[in-house]
């Protein structure tokens, strides 16, 4: 179990809507452009860290190095004059063979259940993808480096196992977290909140 009082306030955010997530396919490792209502969604999360108060000298900010990351935090920072720092912690679990496929073209492919099993059984099952324990390690390694308030910009798996060991949680609670872009998911003090455009406190 984690101590999750060791870590400082995180403000964890998924990168915006891409051409691949509109159409269902796995990212992973490779990227796709972020489409307009991606950029929008970036836009209106520069105005969340504006409400939350968030400058140069109350956070630091980090980025996976992954363009759809690094391009959403820098439309979202530049509302607080912040530039992330490209972190290889934070980019997203690689999904090995069904990088680039749909749920259809992988379950053409691979046998069921696979195909058909709930969202993280189905990542953790990419042939010759990351496994769950190696990326909970990788995260681990990020969290340890802190030494004070941040926002991190990353992807949906990640941010997912980012917060859960923030919070002293463990895999087993991946699935109970909320997920979603055009939101910042705030983690202090072991405990979690989503701050979205209608609720900016």
């Amino acid at each position: 179990m984690i101590v999750a009082a060791i870590f400082p306030e995180l403000l964890v955010i998924r990168h915006g809507e891409t051409e691949w997530n509109r159409r269902g396919r796995m990212q992973g490792t490779l990227d796709s452009p972020l489409t307009q209502a991606g950029r929008t969604q970036a836009a209106i999360l520069g105005d969340l860290l504006r409400a939350l108060e968030v400058s140069q000298t109350s956070h630091r900010a980090f980025s996976s190095p992954q363009p759809r990351a690094r391009l959403t935090a820098e439309i979202a920072l530049s509302a607080v004059g912040l530039v992330a720092v490209p972190d290889p912690s934070l980019r997203e679990i690689d999904v090995g063979d069904w990088t680039g496929l749909d749920r259809a073209e992988i379950a053409g492919r691979w046998p069921a259940p696979v195909a058909d099993e709930p969202l993280l059984d189905f990542y953790a099952r990419a042939p010759g993808g990351e496994t769950f324990p190696a990326l909970w390690d990788r995260v681990g390694g990020f969290l340890d480096r802190l030494e004070g308030p941040c926002v991190v910009f990353t992807h949906g798996i990640t941010s997912r196992v980012l917060r859960t060991r923030a919070m002293g949680l463990g895999l087993d609670d991946l699935a109970a977290l909320p997920d979603g872009q055009g939101v910042i998911h705030r983690v202090r003090n072991g405990s979690h909140d989503t701050v979205m455009a209608n609720s900016k406190s």
